[in-house]
């Protein structure tokens, strides 16, 4: 095995402040979101209507994901900064944000607007309750096991998340694709992905889409005879790995040509998620999990316009 390759930031003051930043309050607690704080559409349903608008309990949530509270603790946090802001802001009970987060995270959005050409998609399991993994490596399976599965759109310019999608773990990768496309603009031309969307219904969806949809043909692929239109750039990956030799040092060959190194920040972002919030999701209810997902997702993507890292290849 070669020597691992080291980078050197060449922003670090900049960054550093940004690091910084990620804890201070009025970032996450801001002017837009005390203007929008209270309901003030009408739902033309009966009964009274909320209090807080859905702006607020996302707020909450947020807060919560960023400083590691329980709903308890969360209350009480958000009830001293408005203390210590000397601001006249009613404040949700536990209750109200446990409650109201079932009907947030239940529709796809967009979580960024930028338009961007290429894009990375991956996923990764968070756990939801269970044993650890060193004890299961270690003496085996003796309690449940519950997961689930997330499923991210990214940016490679900006490593910003486009669009999420929470998933039970039997969820195939390939299975979501197409409801991950429905979210993007028409500005898209190019996806990466693994060999998990190296399926025929992925192909299908990309070419509809009119999408270049770069994914490895898998080590044991064949070429299909006759294909469907759909089916022929898969047909090409196949043919041009062949021609550059059919082996290992092929395949690497045609991912450089081919740009497949931008899959990587698919799973980078992954990381950086897991370092921020952790593996593990605090919510127990389907519902509610997809909420505390949405609000993760926003505060990265938060924590990422404040300022990234611009590293460089050292080469000695």
């Amino acid at each position: 095995m070669g020597e691992k390759h080291k980078y050197r930031i060449r922003n670090w003051s900049q960054y550093n402040k940004s690091l910084i930043q990620r804890g201070s309050v009025n970032i996450w607690f801001s002017d837009e979101s005390i203007k929008s704080w209270c309901s003030i559409e009408k739902t033309g349903k009966k009964g009274r209507p909320f209090t807080y608008s859905d702006n607020a309990i996302l707020t909450a949530l947020i807060i919560r994901s960023v400083f590691h509270l329980p709903l308890r603790a969360l209350e009480g946090f958000m009830i001293s900064i408005i203390t210590l802001m000397s601001i006249s802001l009613p404040i949700p009970c536990y209750t109200q944000i446990c409650k109201r987060s079932k009907l947030l995270g239940q529709e796809i959005i967009v979580l960024s607007q930028r338009k961007a050409t290429d894009l990375v998609i991956d996923s990764t399991g968070l756990k939801v309750y269970g044993e650890g993994e060193w004890k299961v490596r270690k003496h085996g399976y003796s309690k449940r096991r519950t997961w689930r599965k997330l499923h991210l759109v990214v940016c490679p310019d900006s490593n910003e998340i486009l669009v999420e999608i929470l998933t039970d773990n039997n969820t195939m990768d390939c299975k979501v694709y197409p409801d991950l496309l429905t979210m993007l603009h028409n500005g898209v031309q190019r996806i990466y992905a693994d060999g998990a969307y190296d399926t025929e219904n992925c192909y299908k969806s990309s070419y509809e889409k009119q999408l270049s949809l770069i994914v490895p043909p898998q080590r044991k692929a064949i070429f299909h005879k006759n294909a469907l239109p759909h089916f022929r750039e898969r047909n090409n990956a196949y043919l041009e790995i062949i021609g550059l030799g059919g082996n290992e040092e092929a395949r690497k060959l045609w991912k450089k040509l081919k740009g497949y190194h931008k899959r990587s920040l698919a799973e980078t972002a992954m990381f950086r998620f897991k370092q921020l919030f952790g593996s593990n999701l605090r919510s127990r209810r389907f519902d509610t999990q997809k909420a505390e997902i949405r609000a993760k997702s926003m505060a990265m993507n938060h924590m990422t316009s404040l300022g990234m890292p611009k590293t460089v290849y050292v080469t000695t």
